[in-house]
Formats: C-alpha cells, structure tokens, sequence
C-alpha cells in the first residue's frame, strides 16, 4: 500500500473515507487510530514534555511531534513508523524498504539527490527515504495551500467577506468563556510566521468516549477494543514509553492525552479524534457542549429503572435509563481519568481558588454539574459549523454569494 492509500491528496492528504480506522496491508487488519491530514504539518516543532507554546501566554506543556503521539521527531523520521509497521505498509525491515527502492524506476533520481553510492549503507539510505518524503511534504504546495475562504478573509482579499453566520462562528471560536476552541486551535502567527494553523501543537486528555461495540449500532468500533485490557493512553502508551504506562496503576499527568491536529480541511473528514469515534463537527462540537452536563449522551450507562428516555440524534448512545450508572470516560482506566481536561467549554473555568467547595480533576479546574446548562447554545454551534466550514482550502468565489441557508443570516 502506499501512503497515499490512508493521506490521499484529494482528501486534503486525509483518509478517502469515513471508517474511524484503516484497514491492514492484509485482509482482515484494521488499524488502532484515525488517520490524520498530513496538511500544514511543516511547521511542527519536535515533541518536548515542556514546549512553548505559540501564543506566547500559556504555559509550556507536552507539545509537538508527529503522529497522535508525537513519537515521530521529524516529517522525516515519521515515514519509519508506517513502512515499518506490521499492520500497516508491512515491511519487515529498513533494508526491505532500501531494496524497493532501488529496484524502483526512480533510483537513479535517488542517486542523484543523495549520492551514486546511497544504497552500499542500509541506514543511511532509509533515512535518505525519510529525507526524501520530508521534502516533498515541505515544498509541494499542495501540502500548505492556504486556499481557504478564510485565507481570503485574513489577507483582505476579494471574496473574503464572511456571513453574518460566519462571522458569529469566528466570535464563537475565539471567546475563551463560551466555546474556547482557541485556547488549543490556536490561529494566531506561529513561531515560523505562519498564520491560522489552528492547533497549538500541545497534547490534551479529552476523555473521548471508547470506540467498542458499547455504542449501540456501531458499524466501525475498533477491533483492538474487543479486549477490555487494553488502552490506548496516548503519551503514556501503549505506542511510546517514556512515561509511567496506566497499567502500572500508577497515575500520570500524560495519560489519555493526544495531539491537538489542525481544524484546517476538518470539515472535509468524517472521522475525529484519535480512535474516529465521532463522523461530524456537530457531533464534536455537542460533545464539547455537553459531555460533562450530559454525559449518558456519550457514554454507556448500567442500571437504573423505568422507561428509557431518547438522547438528541447526535448522541452516541440512543438512550439512557434514569438512574443509571454511566461509564464516564470509559476509554481510560479509573486511575488515568484525573487529568481529563475541564476547560470552557467541558469544565466551568472555575478553579478552587475561586470557588472552595469545587470538585477538581487533574487540570485544577471545576467540571460542569451533571444536568447544569451548556456553555454553547444550538445556535451557536450551528454557526461554529459555519465557520469551521471556512477552513477547507480550494475554496471557489462563487459568482452570486448565496442569500439564504444556516451559514448565511
């Protein structure tokens, strides 16, 4: 298989299709995480558990990298990850990957770039595949377009008015007291002078719900899943191992804590977050809303009595008996759940300082009460969609602007 078979170019370097995972070089495989977009990645600095953060405020955190992990220090040491992996491209070793090389019509291109004797060394001939990939991830436009509406939009240029809808969006996803997606999709001037990557680069635990067969209906669950022993923890395992793995029982600040990917070209996906639990931005965005509030939206529940009661159409869980007991943030184990975030819009932004009698997770910040209000209303995520719609490069002026429709008025 080729890389293009999961970062296909028109899919903005994304999965060609809706499954939360990939499928195997062989029959019957699946994956074990989403595939992300390789788009605007040529500005990722390398991983540190303390990273500065680009909008020069927060605090240095777990930032950089590549892959959901950040195991990948470089856009050239990430390409050893796939060709190396057994589900994936399958090769069985970097002198396997060397030898389709030079067996390949583009060798003596390859000798030219990296030398008439590049392929006498195992090692340095697989990094120089590593190099290769890197540079054309770098310097292919296609890669880091900036042709989206919002692009217009930023620069001033003709056609980058945005819509009433739009513009509340833009508001919305700014306001650090009601959606607060800025505070990690950052879209200010990074440290290489570009503008509106939307991501910070940092790692967060948001407690996605587990991507198994306890979601009723679910035609995609992930089939590492089936056994209840395994976690996929993100910094602190099972895939890098520098920090205190989960199944020690030990509790670590890193665990459930994935990249924080760009929003750019999200709207053209229809699988999100890291085990592609979810198949749209109105789906992401209600969990957001109300994954504290209303948490048998999202997770399983056990017991309780009397008639089920119908969850929203967004939900993951079609209903929920009163009283039951539900398995929040069931994708981790008990003793990793302290350090799920609860910031606006999931938590309340109320510390224990402010407020003696909260209940804190790991972040030090008060969750929302089970049943209060939602940060967001309906609206608001409706025009929050809007905008994260204005994100997708190869936008085309249209040559009468629509009057009429959700992202309009």
């Amino acid at each position: 298989m080729s890389c293009a078979s999961c970062h296909s170019p028109q899919y903005a370097y994304g999965p060609p299709n809706s499954l939360a995972v990939q499928l195997g070089s062989d029959p019957g495989q699946s994956g074990v995480r989403a595939v992300p977009s390789l788009r605007y990645k040529d500005a990722t600095p390398p991983y540190a558990d303390n990273a500065a953060n680009p909008d020069g405020v927060t605090l240095p955190s777990a930032g950089g990298g590549f892959m959901w992990d950040g195991r990948a220090t470089t856009l050239a040491t990430q390409p050893e990850l796939p060709l190396l992996n057994p589900i994936e491209m399958n090769n069985p070793s970097k002198d396997a990957v060397v030898q389709a090389v030079k067996g390949g019509t583009y060798a003596d291109l390859f000798k030219q770039v990296f030398g008439a004797n590049v392929f006498d060394d195992t090692d340095t001939a697989f990094a120089d595949v590593g190099q290769a990939i890197q540079s054309y991830e770098q310097e292919d436009i296609s890669f880091h377009p900036y042709t989206s509406k919002y692009d217009l939009y930023v620069h001033n240029k003709i056609g980058g008015t945005l819509t009433a809808a739009e513009n509340r969006g833009l508001r919305i996803f700014n306001t650090g007291d009601v959606a607060n997606c800025s505070a990690c999709h950052y879209g200010g001037v990074n440290f290489d002078g570009n503008q509106g990557l939307m991501t910070d680069f940092t790692y967060q635990a948001i407690g996605a719900p587990r991507n198994d067969k306890s979601i009723p209906g679910n035609s995609d669950p992930i089939p590492a899943n089936d056994d209840p022993t395994y976690y996929d923890m993100g910094l602190c395992g099972p895939y890098r191992n520098d920090h205190t793995p989960a199944q020690l029982g030990v509790p670590d600040q890193y665990c459930g804590q994935f990249k924080v990917p760009t929003l750019r070209n999200a709207a053209t996906r229809n699988a999100f977050f890291h085990n592609g639990v979810f198949h749209s931005l109105n789906q992401v965005a209600h969990f957001y809303n109300t994954r504290d509030t209303n948490p048998e939206y999202w997770y399983p529940g056990t017991g309780g009595s009397g008639a089920p009661v119908s969850n929203p159409t967004y939900a993951l869980q079609p209903t929920y008996v009163p009283g039951a007991t539900v398995a929040k943030f069931n994708d981790l184990p008990v003793a990793e759940q302290g350090a799920v975030d609860e910031e606006v819009p999931l938590g309340t932004g109320i510390t224990p300082e402010d407020n003696v009698n909260a209940t804190t997770l790991g972040d030090g910040v008060q969750p929302r009460a089970v049943g209060s209000t939602p940060s967001i209303t309906d609206q608001q995520i409706t025009d929050l969609v809007c905008f994260l719609n204005i994100l997708s490069d190869g936008y085309q002026i249209p040559d009468v602007p629509p009057t009429s429709g959700a992202c309009v008025n």
